[in-house]
């Protein structure tokens, strides 16, 4: 079954960059700066049931060898790639789903950056909610645009508490 989804979804990439557009062309004004790239990051995941997900725009902003890292409240990290990201995604109806972006703060050094990116996730995009989490983003530039190399989150609990840990420093 898992083979089938993730031979679908190359078929899909395929054509898609056969018939349209090229993805370097369509997507070349998320990958030209962190700021863009982390905008974009988040307008992937985010969307109406009736909106079709984003595989080929996600895809292209990050790198071939990302990987996702999600923390558990106990602390214990489960990582996989992004096309594995996509297997379950792949298998469900889409939902209204929508990451709104609370704070990031970015350091950067040389080709290589660093987000750290609080964020809520809402059913709606208007309504505010109180399931919020935070990312830890590495990206890295090369041949004149920005990658996402990995994403690391973990969600807010009684013992991290986001508002006083993160949202309220300077």
């Amino acid at each position: 079954m898992n083979k089938i989804i993730l031979t679908s979804i190359s078929v899909f990439f395929a054509f898609n960059s056969i018939l349209g557009q090229t993805t370097k062309e369509e997507y070349a004004k998320d990958v030209i700066s962190v700021d863009a790239i982390i905008n974009a990051y988040y307008d992937v995941v985010s969307g109406s049931s009736s909106e079709p997900w984003e595989f080929e725009r996600d895809k292209y902003i990050h790198s071939e060898n990302a990987v996702i890292t999600r923390l558990d409240e106990n602390g214990k990290a489960e990582s996989h790639t992004l096309e594995a990201e996509y297997i379950p995604i792949g298998l469900s109806p889409k939902e209204d789903f929508y990451e709104k972006e609370l704070k990031r703060i970015v350091s950067k050094y040389g080709n290589i950056a660093q987000v750290w990116s609080a964020f809520e996730i809402r059913t709606d995009p208007k309504t505010e909610s109180n399931i919020r989490g935070l990312n830890s983003i590495q990206l890295h530039y090369e041949n004149g645009r920005w990658f996402i190399d990995s994403w690391t989150c973990e969600m807010e609990s009684e013992k991290n508490n986001i508002v006083f840990e993160f949202l309220n420093k300077e």
